[in-house]
């Protein structure tokens, strides 16, 4: 690692962070709407964004700095392991394609900006609504703080900040001025700026994983060297070679499905959906995202170049980045420093949004005031997604780093909690709200209790997301299990309830209201008055 500053990788990564950040602001402009005093606007662009605009939209959301950090250092440190991330993201894409044209349709025609909007009209019940909307903006906040890492560890390499006796305002000044440009230009903009820099940023790693997958290889000696160096490694370290072994084998597929289930529970993910103008354009988007599937196979390879390449790093985190200043000319390492910085602030924009809007919708018009008005709405939107970005800023600067990478692993046992809810609230309304909502209750104590009892090597509690499954005696994910006894006492409940004639809340969804497209007519009738009108 180098002692001092890279000049010349900081100039062109300074020069791109500029760059988004004009984007950024005049993204405001773009797309502009008649009302922005709204949250169809502010915190959804209006709903007007077409194939491409989602596509890119939904690819900087789900494909964070964070992963083109932690997948490639995963298989660094761990070996085969580490490529878990990508068959579940093949998995997650015919499972969306199932649901989210229904989630679409529902919320375009009743003007739902949230999962727990859905929740409360589907099932009548503002308890079940708010532990969705709890349980989701808990689950963003430390993956926000995970971008905030991922930048840290760009500028880390670029020795930007001094070592680790420098004042601690000097050491973390960089990162406090991204956090400020990032949150002035997503209160300015909304979804607009992300969606704008979204173009950016996935243009910027695609070109990074061409060149890294073909140069780096070439100078490596090819990649059977490449191979042949992560086989020794992961051989003489006992950790299976480039095949995970036979006892971790359970925690590589239940780890795999129950991130697959998980990831479009995410606010973040929802607020990228509900954003695009129609539901054929998240059909189609449904189709062509597996090209990022494709680009994250290529990134994980970057791992077992690491290995072949002798990076030696204290923090696993920091391998990929030192790889490129290994690598690249001082010029394409700022490129790719450029890419991992900008994939941070697309992600964290997109994910204080969500959650801003989570608090808005189902907590402070729901249970504070609510007859707020869309313009009173927008204001607390905005203002909460400058706390939530703050929280996450304190969390990374006060706290370990692998504290933050655990709290991030425990966020995804509980999103996943929400899905009986969602996914099944969206083809049928035999669930009970009532036993939803103790289905949920289960599934987070359980999960939350099991993490807090995995140790780590550097942490006594909450050191990872696998534990033996009770029954089976394999290790498995810990928000799988969860997830199984969430719906086991969601049905058990139901039945119950049921023949006790336990009163139900009111549907206010129809049918036809799950396949509905923007042009159908009556589509917008129920919207409220302020963003009737916007959102095409």
């Amino acid at each position: 690692m180098n002692d001092g500053v890279n000049g010349v990788a900081l100039t062109v990564f300074i020069l791109f962070f500029l760059a988004v950040t004009v984007m950024g602001f005049l993204a405001a402009r773009w797309r502009k709407a008649e009302n922005e005093h709204s949250l169809d606007e502010w915190g959804l662009g209006g709903r007007s964004f077409g194939t491409w605009v989602t596509w890119f939209l939904l690819g900087g959301d789900l494909y964070t700095a964070y992963t083109f950090v932690a997948v490639p250092a995963a298989i660094y440190a761990a070996g085969a392991a580490g490529f878990f991330a990508v068959p579940y993201t093949i998995l997650v894409y015919p499972l969306i394609f199932t649901f989210l044209p229904r989630l679409w349709s529902v919320s375009h025609k009743h003007g739902y900006v949230t999962t727990s909007d859905f929740v409360r009209g589907r099932f009548g019940s503002k308890g079940l609504s708010l532990a969705v909307a709890v349980t989701g903006i808990l689950a963003t906040m430390p993956y926000i703080a995970l971008q905030l890492v991922g930048i840290q560890a760009v500028l880390d390499v670029m020795g930007v900040g001094g070592g680790e006796n420098t004042n601690w305002f000097v050491k973390d000044l960089p990162l406090l001025i991204a956090f400020g440009v990032l949150a002035a230009y997503t209160y300015s903009s909304g979804l607009r700026a992300p969606a704008l820099i979204a173009f950016v940023k996935d243009t910027l790693i695609y070109i990074v994983i061409a060149v890294a997958i073909i140069y780096i290889p070439i100078k490596l000696g090819g990649f059977d060297d490449v191979f042949g160096a992560a086989s020794e490694k992961y051989t003489a370290a006992k950790a299976g070679g480039l095949v995970p072994l036979e006892a971790g084998q359970w925690t590589y597929a239940t780890l795999a499905l129950g991130s697959a289930l998980a990831l479009f529970m995410y606010p973040h993910s929802i607020t990228a959906t509900l954003s695009s103008r129609s539901r054929e354009v998240i059909r189609r988007n449904t189709t062509i995202l597996p090209l990022y599937s494709l680009m994250l196979g290529l990134l994980a390879l970057l791992g077992f170049m690491a290995i072949a390449a002798g990076v030696k790093v204290t923090n696993p985190q920091l391998a990929i980045p030192q790889l490129f200043e290994d690598m690249f000319p001082d010029w394409f390492a700022g490129v790719a420093f450029a890419a991992i910085g900008i994939g941070a602030l697309v992600p964290a924009a997109i994910m204080s949004i969500a959650a801003a809007n989570l608090f808005t919708r189902n907590i402070y018009k729901d249970f504070i005031k609510p007859d707020a008005t869309p313009a009173q709405e927008t204001k607390v939107s905005k203002l909460v997604s400058l706390l939530v970005k703050v929280g996450a800023l304190v969390f990374v600067l006060t706290m370990d780093k692998t504290v933050a990478i655990n709290f991030q692993l425990l966020g995804g046992i509980w999103i996943l909690q929400t899905f009986p809810a969602l996914v099944g609230g969206l083809f049928t309304r035999w669930f009970h709200r009532w036993a939803l909502l103790a289905g949920w209750a289960v599934g987070m104590v359980y999960g939350t209790v099991a993490a807090y009892g995995v140790a780590s090597p550097t942490q006594k509690h909450f050191g990872g997301s696998a534990k033996e499954i009770p029954g089976i005696g394999e290790i498995g994910y810990i928000g799988l299990t969860a997830f199984v006894l969430n719906v086991v006492f969601t049905v058990v409940l139901t039945f119950l309830l049921k023949a006790l004639k336990a009163p139900d809340g009111v549907d206010e969804t129809s049918p036809e209201d799950y396949t509905a497209d923007a042009g159908d007519p009556g589509l917008e009738v129920e919207l409220p008055p302020a963003t009737a009108g916007t959102t095409h």
